[in-house]
């Protein structure tokens, strides 16, 4: 029999057009025909925070319940599919509002799985990004979701679907699945086994909790399939992946055996063109320490009041949602540190070595790391110094300090793991207010077997991942705005040492990279040389960044912060997509003369000068006497004919 899904219309009277009485036989036979789809919806639909095992479990017990009990349902649009689809949402949507009572009735109801753990097939990084997506949605969104994307219903009939399974606000709900739902590629994605929760993987609980708790020889596992659980579960022989639910707060979370982990061999840097955080091999002398791994996996997937959390700004602090891979595990000064990497976020476990005091766990966002974002992490901190872990394609490292930019690095020793010594963290022990008389850096340089090879700086702003420092050198005339480039040079050096002090003000943002872009050189008045307008565009590994124009006379000393001339926080100033910025700084000379200065990027073709200096300059710099504390507005001219507005000062 076809019952193959339609789309409804609605008739002049406000009937759905193609209303019809079901037969329970034809519910049947739809419900066997369209299994896997209607437990795909359910799965989509259910509460992130039930964690995958008994999203699965749910959405299978809502699917078989969905079938009229007797008699001939009332009509409904899109036959016996529809009415199926139509009692699944509804179920779904109900789920998430049981109460405990009613909660605990249904999870021993059939379909139930004991001994083992289920799940689907865990996907690609596009796939668990669509996936973490989802779980930030109401389930009345991501119902939504699902009857736009999977189910491929128009607006106006997902909006009547979702009112009749109960939907409180469904245009609400659509409006926040549209977001989600204009993800790229987005039919591929769902259409792949992450989404699929009638194709599982099963493996056993805990088998160290249990082996525990039982004391016996073999480990029984009872699979009991009661109601006619209609799923495949299969194996192909790869490498097992665990997956089930945990106490975390989206529920994501696989069980604690150290055997799920991903492990990369050492030379796998060698042989890939991905040179991110994927192709670190897993380091350090306690690798093969079951019980501590166990430990630290227990810890991440439901961290208890004996642990202290953090996690850079929107990076989120759950239990994986895949097998992660072993980065480090080993001994660091007096404490013990297990790193991870999950395909989104690097996580630290660490515990003191003596066992006395209280367990640390810190969580970074690392989506699309490269070569020199990739390429450290810190394993330890302590007396104001910092151990880093570095990228097995790191041949060389060297310490310098970023406020004595004529002054070489040092060699900076690491262990057989690519383990540092202690590099001092920028700022420690200084005043309050104060940067410090140094600035730490890292000066890193690529294996001679990475193609790109290349010389970096890394600072520490204190996340798990230094901050990686570039220099973009004025423009030239004719030729293109090119890439930031290394802080090798001097006169990037020489930029860096008037921005150092400004990075504390970005310390613990989750900033992935800091880009010095000297945009402007130009004279200034009474023949006093030329002063450097500089943008420094903090970009985050979240997305957002912030941009900061800094004035640095010729006159200054070499490590002088310089004057901030304006501010952009949460905009694109200054990055790839906003190479249009002015800004303008009222300047004393050493004659004790005050001239309101402004200058633009390279497209900038005219600046005016308003309310109480009255000034105009062709071309991308103005200079004009002005009295001592005026406040002028300023404004260009683009070669495009638009035009900007200054960066607001502080």
């Amino acid at each position: 029999m076809n019952t193959r899904p339609q789309q409804a219309t609605t008739s002049a009277s406000g009937i759905p057009a193609g209303s019809r009485p079901v037969a329970v036989e034809e519910a049947e036979a739809a419900l066997v025909e369209h299994y896997p789809r209607l437990v795909r919806l359910a799965y989509l639909t259910l509460p992130a925070g039930l964690g995958k095992h008994r999203r699965v479990l749910v959405a299978h017990r809502l699917v078989q319940r969905a079938l009229p009990r007797s008699g001939t349902p009332a009509p409904v649009a899109g036959g016996a599919y529809g009415l199926l689809r139509r009692e699944v949402l509804r179920g779904a949507l109900e789920f998430g509002a049981y109460g405990r009572w009613r909660t605990a009735l249904e999870a021993v109801r059939p379909p139930q799985v004991l001994g083992l753990r289920v799940h689907p097939r865990v996907g690609d990084d596009g796939e668990l990004a669509l996936d973490r997506a989802l779980s930030a949605l109401r389930p009345e969104a991501r119902a939504a979701f699902a009857l736009r994307t999977a189910e491929r219903l128009d607006a106006a009939h997902a909006r009547a679907l979702l009112a009749a399974a109960g939907a409180a606000d469904p245009p609400g709900a659509l409006r926040a699945a549209a977001a989600v739902a204009a993800v790229p590629d987005v039919q591929r994605l769902l259409a792949s086994a992450e989404f699929d929760p009638a194709t599982v993987q099963a493996r056993p609980t805990d088998l160290l909790r249990r082996r525990q708790r039982v004391r016996i020889g073999l480990a029984a596992v009872v699979m009991v399939v009661a109601g006619g659980l209609l799923m495949s579960v299969w194996s192909d022989g790869s490498t097992p992946q665990y997956t089930a639910a945990a106490g975390t707060p989206a529920g994501a979370s696989y069980d604690t055996d150290p055997a799920a982990l991903v492990r990369v061999a050492p030379d796998a840097w060698t042989r890939t063109d991905r040179m991110d955080f994927t192709a670190w091999p897993a380091r350090g002398g306690r690798t093969s320490d079951k019980a501590l791994l166990a430990r630290a996996l227990a810890v991440w997937a439901n961290p208890g009041p004996d642990v202290d959390v953090s996690a850079t700004p929107g990076t989120p602090r759950t239990g994986p949602a895949r097998p992660p891979q072993l980065l480090f595990a080993g001994d660091v000064d007096n404490a013990t540190v297990v790193l991870f990497h999950d395909g989104l976020r690097l996580v630290r476990f660490a515990q003191p070595r003596s066992g006395n005091g209280r367990a640390a766990l810190d969580f970074a966002q690392v989506q699309d790391a490269d070569i020199t974002t990739a390429a450290a992490v810190v394993v330890n901190r302590v007396d104001g110094n910092a151990r880093f872990l570095t990228a097995p394609w790191v041949a060389d490292a060297q310490y310098r300090d970023l406020l004595r930019p004529d002054r070489r690095g040092t060699a900076l020793h690491r262990s057989a793991d690519g383990v540092t010594d202690p590099v001092a963290m920028p700022g420690a022990g200084a005043p309050a207010g104060s940067c410090g008389t140094a600035w730490p850096v890292m000066r890193l340089r690529s294996s001679p077997e990475v193609a790109q090879r290349q010389t970096f700086l890394l600072t520490d702003l204190g996340d798990l991942t230094p901050v990686h420092l570039t220099f973009s050198p004025p423009p030239t005339a004719g030729v293109p705005a090119g890439q930031p480039g290394e802080v090798t040079g001097t006169q990037a050096l020489e930029s860096w040492a008037h921005g150092a002090c400004r990075l504390g003000g970005l310390r613990g943002q989750g900033v992935r990279s800091v880009d010095a872009w000297e945009f402007a050189r130009t004279p200034l008045p009474e023949g006093r040389g030329d002063a450097a307008w500089t943008c420094d565009r903090a970009d985050t590994w979240r997305g957002p960044g912030q941009a900061t124009v800094r004035f640095v006379p010729p006159d200054v000393a070499a490590t002088a912060p310089g004057t901030v001339a304006g501010q952009q926080t949460g905009g694109r100033a200054c990055g790839p997509f906003g190479r249009e910025v002015m800004a303008g700084v009222m300047w004393k000379s050493p004659a004790g003369h005050w001239y309101l200065l402004a200058a633009g990027s390279r497209d900038v073709t005219r600046i005016t000068a308003s309310d109480g200096v009255d000034a105009t300059a062709d071309g991308p710099f103005l200079a004009t006497p002005a009295p001592p504390g005026s406040r002028p507005a300023l404004s260009a001219r683009l070669k495009s004919g638009g035009t900007l507005s200054p960066l607001t000062g502080d």
